[in-house]
């Protein structure tokens, strides 16, 4: 029996058309789709108006993690900058720090916000919670060169599409309840969430070719979590498990009504209401998982990115929100 399915948004049907799309990952695919080169970064930034810095900091086992550091040259924005810290997608899998860098992008140009992003490394060669503690790395460094870097460390932003959703979620978890750094929001884009992939949105886009299917994202899972039984695994890494999500920051999510993470993205912003917090949940009608990123001239797609920009506005203009008793 098909399972019913939300209907995509025409345009974004329309462009779907053309693309190849895949049903399951394998270990052979996956080396074939790391070959693609890496996302041109410097046509993106035009002549003279954005200042490039590499940066290298070392994990606890002392492995390079490379950040790039992107600010504007000249700023209309009076003190210090707000800063959006990327994480970028991929399943956990594949990617690199310019994957997706036009969505943060967008943000230096609109608020001077000086944006990294940091090249965490991939499952299955690094797994369990290596993942999400290079990126606390990359934060720490942030949060350390906050005064050389010209930002206001009490706007750090962690932002992440797909994988780089939930390892931003992660890390948010991981900041809090170590303490430290300070974090003033989370952008959580189509976020992947949840290592169970049991809902009914997952089961919904299954068994079929896809930008992202169920069968994609249990491999995704399966090479992160290495041999870490269910009981084994921890909210870090998959953060629908945290079974307290108080006492985080104002929190912005949203998903497609046609794809995968729908639901535990959803599950989510609800049980950060639930804990007494503040979230602001956007489910896009016929989105299909990375819509915005993959066709960002659709009508929708416009749309999700005007609405996140909108919002870090009202975040970044108002501080961070109070917690209502």
């Amino acid at each position: 029996m098909t399972t019913a399915r939300p209907a995509l948004d025409p345009a974004l049907r329309e462009l779907l058309a053309d693309m190849p799309l895949m049903s399951q990952l394998t270990p052979e695919i996956l080396a074939q789709l790391r070959q693609y080169p890496s996302t041109p970064v410097d046509t993106l930034l035009a002549p003279g108006t954005v200042l490039r810095r590499e940066v290298t900091v070392r994990a606890a086992d002392g492995a390079a993690i490379p950040l790039s550091v992107f600010a504007p040259a000249h700023s209309d924005h009076a003190g210090a900058a707000p800063c959006v810290y990327w994480m970028h997608g991929g399943g956990m899998v594949m990617g690199d720090r310019f994957s997706q860098i036009d969505i943060p992008l967008e943000w230096l140009e609109e608020f001077g916000a000086v944006v990294v992003t940091v090249d965490y490394r991939l499952a299955p060669e690094a797994t369990g919670t290596t993942l999400v503690e290079d990126c606390y790395q990359g934060l720490q460094w942030i949060s350390e060169h906050a005064a050389e870097l010209g930002i206001d460390p009490h706007r750090i932003v962690v932002a992440g599409a797909s994988a780089g959703g939930g390892l931003a979620a992660g890390l948010t978890l991981l900041a809090r309840d170590r303490g430290a750094p300070a974090i003033a929001a989370q952008m959580l884009i189509g976020p992947m969430l949840d290592h169970r992939n049991s809902t009914v949105s997952s089961h919904q886009y299954a068994g079929e070719p896809g930008v992202w299917t169920r069968e994609m994202n249990a491999f995704g899972w399966r090479c992160v979590l290495g041999d870490l039984a269910d009981e084994e695994v921890p909210a870090y890494v998959s953060p629908a498990l945290a079974g307290d999500l108080s006492d985080l920051p104002t929190t912005y999510l949203d998903a497609g009504s046609a794809e995968v993470f729908r639901d535990e993205v959803t599950d989510y912003a609800g049980r950060i209401w639930a804990a007494g917090g503040q979230a602001e949940s956007h489910v896009w009608a016929g989105g299909f998982h990375g819509f915005d990123a993959l066709y960002p001239q659709a009508p929708l797609s416009a749309g999700a990115r005007r609405t996140r920009t909108a919002w870090l506005a009202r975040v970044l203009s108002s501080g961070p929100v109070d917690q209502v008793s």
